[in-house]
């Protein structure tokens, strides 16, 4: 059986969804990324609580997102804090913030999506764990700064 275009993207972002959840729960926890990733492929992804269904994730894109934002957490917090106003340091932004702007981090520089993308899908996210804040909206000017620092040639013409 072969996935609809339409059900990629819904996996794709659920995985994104997912990632941001790992990675927060990596920080908090201080799991390794080997036995957050085995929990979140074994235990979250398609599992079924009393909210309801979660979502099948892309394990490929999972683990893209996780391995990446793990790898290359320092540069991609270096264009996050460049992003962020001086007084707002990216160690004292919420973590599921710092969360949300690795996982995306690690999709701008794979250069595998276009930046515009990138951004709509973890906007969406910002919405689901903060519905009524502004926080869509800092998400939505934090990620367009970063994206313009890591593919520049995507906002140019």
């Amino acid at each position: 059986m072969s996935l609809s275009n339409n059900q990629k993207r819904q996996m794709r972002s659920a995985a994104r969804l997912y990632a941001v959840q790992a990675l927060f729960q990596m920080e908090h926890s201080d799991q390794t990324i080997d036995a957050v990733r085995d929990e979140f492929e074994t235990h979250r992804f398609g599992a079924t609580y009393e909210e309801g269904e979660m979502a099948e994730g892309d394990v490929d894109t999972f683990r893209g997102l996780l391995e990446g934002a793990v790898a290359q957490q320092s540069p991609i917090d270096q264009m996050t804090d460049r992003a962020l106003k001086a007084t707002w340091p990216i160690d004292r932004i919420d973590p599921t913030l710092r969360a949300l702007f690795r996982a995306a981090g690690a999709e701008m520089l794979a250069k595998s999506t276009p930046p515009k993308v990138v951004i709509s899908e973890f906007v969406d996210i910002a919405k689901a764990f903060f519905p009524e804040g502004k926080e869509p909206k800092f998400v939505n000017a934090v990620l367009d700064h970063m994206a313009r620092e890591a593919v520049p040639d995507a906002f140019k013409g």
